[in-house]
């Protein structure tokens, strides 16, 4: 299958790249400069260069392909924006073709709920927001395959935004790592290689369709994960914080979204597609795994 593939230079889109390359598929990766395309010409895909939004420049490149998935976020205020861009050129290219549009979303739009699935009510808080109405445009493109993603945190390979947080968290006299929060909010999580196996299985099977949350059940808490932190990172160990200082520290619409309390089993994903995480959890893989020799090497 021919894949159009936007963020293929990120945590995320990098490993859907590999994973979609290792399985026979051709990508064309939609970048915005050459040094991107360099990067992924040198990982086996075809780059083209392309400004997001530019609508009629990307409806020609969705058109040559098979299937899109877009992974892209500059994570900023702009997110909105662009997720808005790419979700109209991809209805305007697939709509009533059946092609496959697979967006990634995010759990956090569900709010505090320790069991998440695909029929829980939508609670996003203000930093997500946004996303609803994009996502709805998408579910009702006629005869186009728009299928959402949402994963938990994301993790694995040394990478991803919020392990990185939690190895870079403040330090208390003793050098403890400060938790976000008490620590008792629970983290739905997802190994990115898992992920990205989950988004080739969408991709590869027709009967895929709609909303899919994605989490490997484990579920750990904020106090488990800062806990295994401290060990990469050469801390002492852990200690509670605050709300409020977690709103000092990231801001109010970042540090509530990181103290939500919440958890899924990905029920759908593993009784529809066969999806079977395989890969150590974040706490594991804090002590033992990439994120304590990325640290310590």
């Amino acid at each position: 299958m021919k894949v159009a593939l936007t963020g293929a230079t990120g945590f995320i889109g990098s490993h859907i790249l590999t994973e979609l390359l290792e399985h026979g598929h051709s990508v064309t990766a939609l970048v915005r400069d050459a040094s991107h395309a360099d990067t992924v010409a040198n990982r086996g895909a075809t780059a083209t260069v392309v400004d997001l939004y530019d609508r009629a420049a990307v409806v020609g490149s969705l058109r040559d392909a098979d299937a899109a998935i877009h992974t892209a976020s500059p994570g900023d205020a702009t997110s909105a924006d662009l997720d808005s861009a790419v979700a109209d050129a991809a209805i305007e290219a697939f709509a009533g073709s059946g092609k496959p549009y697979l967006q990634i979303s995010g759990l956090w739009i569900y709010g505090n709920n320790p069991s998440v699935d695909e029929q829980s009510p939508i609670d996003s808080p203000p930093l997500v927001a946004w996303k609803e109405q994009i996502e709805r445009r998408v579910l009702a493109a006629p005869d186009m395959r728009g299928v959402l993603i949402a994963p938990g945190v994301a993790y694995g390979d040394g990478g991803g935004g919020i392990p990185g947080l939690l190895l870079g968290s403040p330090r208390d006299d003793a050098g403890n790592l400060i938790m976000l929060g008490t620590g008792q909010q629970h983290w739905s999580t997802v190994h990115v290689a898992d992920l990205a196996n989950f988004f080739r299985l969408v991709l590869e099977q027709d009967s895929a369709r709609s909303r899919y949350v994605i989490g490997n059940g484990q579920d750990p808490t904020v106090a488990e994960v800062t806990q295994a932190a401290a060990v990469a990172a050469g801390a002492p160990g852990a200690v509670p914080g605050s709300d409020d200082e977690a709103k000092a520290r990231l801001g109010d619409y970042f540090a509530e979204v990181l103290l939500l309390d919440q958890g899924t089993v990905a029920a759908k994903a593993r009784a529809e597609l066969g999806w079977a995480p395989s890969h150590p959890g974040l706490a594991e893989e804090l002590r033992e795994g990439s994120y304590r020799t990325a640290t310590t090497g």
